[in-house]
């Protein structure tokens, strides 16, 4: 039986619709009710019968840091998915990312070593990798150096060292660094709030840019993975290296609307993370651009999935074809 943590989530969700579609056994956690409602909502952009999916999967209501409630998910299991994660990028909120991702993936790889668990997958991050240095693509081997990295990437990596800890005392692991992730169903985050702003019609567009990689190729690669002999390894998933506004350029058509055409300049970046660190100083709201972030936009880092393609014989499907999905999926909803 396979278990997926964090089973409501844009990755979780579509990795469950996959295995339940292939027949796999599966157990997934959730962390409230009204995030199932989500699942079924992404069921249902692939399938007519998206509650009938649903009753294939053996749902526990658990929170990864709760090492009771975690533990009864793992009888009868003989592979785990980690893709439960706090993504945050607020300095305020480390202590909070710390407890979900670093002590939540050590609670969850204490119990694949106690259960003999076969194999785990962990969902990681492009953030939790080396920057590139001097214009080169970032691959796997990239030292990791935590000078500017967000409190969300310094949270992931100390979670793969949780997850490298677990392979060392006797669980084969896989892990997968997945660039921003294009995939339909959650609009107000992650690569969905990319759709709803060009659906504004907005003028203007960060700088920079990152790698980027379907949700269908990240469900296709750790499953891939998971079923093959490799272990002890992780992986770079990235389809497409783009700028921001190279993004835009293909979304927006797609949407009915303009794509935005003013890039903004950086000393504007400067000026919005200081107005941004003083509003949650003296209002204490969330930051929505630290010091860090505002650095990152001014290049645009490159990364290479090389190593995958080799391992695997892994080819990427069509970014364009993707978003163009995304985009009906968009428009349906209104």
């Amino acid at each position: 039986m396979i278990l997926v943590t964090g089973g409501t989530g844009l990755i979780g969700s579509h990795l469950l619709f996959h295995l339940v579609k292939k027949g796999e056994a599966v157990r997934a956690t959730y962390r409230s009710a009204d995030t199932l409602d989500k699942v079924v909502k992404i069921f249902g952009y692939y399938s007519d019968n998206p509650s009938s999916l649903m009753e294939h999967i053996d749902w526990v209501q658990a929170n990864i840091t709760n090492i009771g409630e975690l533990e009864a998910c793992f009888e009868g299991i003989n592979y785990v998915y980690h893709c439960a994660a706090l993504i945050s990028f607020d300095p305020k909120l480390y202590k909070t990312l710390a407890k979900t991702n670093v002590e939540g993936t050590a609670n969850v790889v204490n119990l694949c070593l106690k259960y003999k668990i076969e194999k785990l997958c962990y969902v990681s991050s492009i953030a939790a990798v080396g920057p590139s240095i001097k214009g080169n693509v970032v691959t796997e081997e990239n030292e990791w150096n935590d000078t500017h990295a967000s409190v969300y990437g310094i949270t992931k990596h100390d979670a793969e060292l949780e997850v490298w800890r677990g392979s060392q005392e006797g669980v084969d692991v896989v892990i997968v660094n997945p660039g921003v992730v294009i995939g339909p169903g959650f609009w107000k985050s992650g690569s969905g709030s990319f759709f709803t702003y060009a659906a504004k019609g907005k003028k203007s567009f960060i700088p920079g840019g990152t790698g980027f990689v379907t949700i269908n190729d990240v469900v296709s690669a750790m499953v891939a993975l998971m079923e093959s002999t490799i272990a002890q390894e992780r992986f770079i998933l990235v389809n497409q290296n783009l700028s921001y506004g190279e993004l835009f350029q293909k979304i927006a058509p797609k949407l009915g609307v303009a794509p935005p055409t003013k890039k903004v300049p950086f000393w504007m970046l400067e000026l919005f993370w200081r107005l941004d660190w003083l509003r949650s100083k003296l209002r204490g709201k969330r930051r929505r651009l630290t010091k860090t972030m505002a650095k990152k936009l001014y290049k645009q880092e490159l990364y290479s999935s090389t190593k995958l393609m080799d391992a695997i014989d892994f080819t990427f499907e069509d970014l364009d074809a993707a978003i163009a999905f995304c985009c009906a999926k968009f428009k349906e909803k209104g």
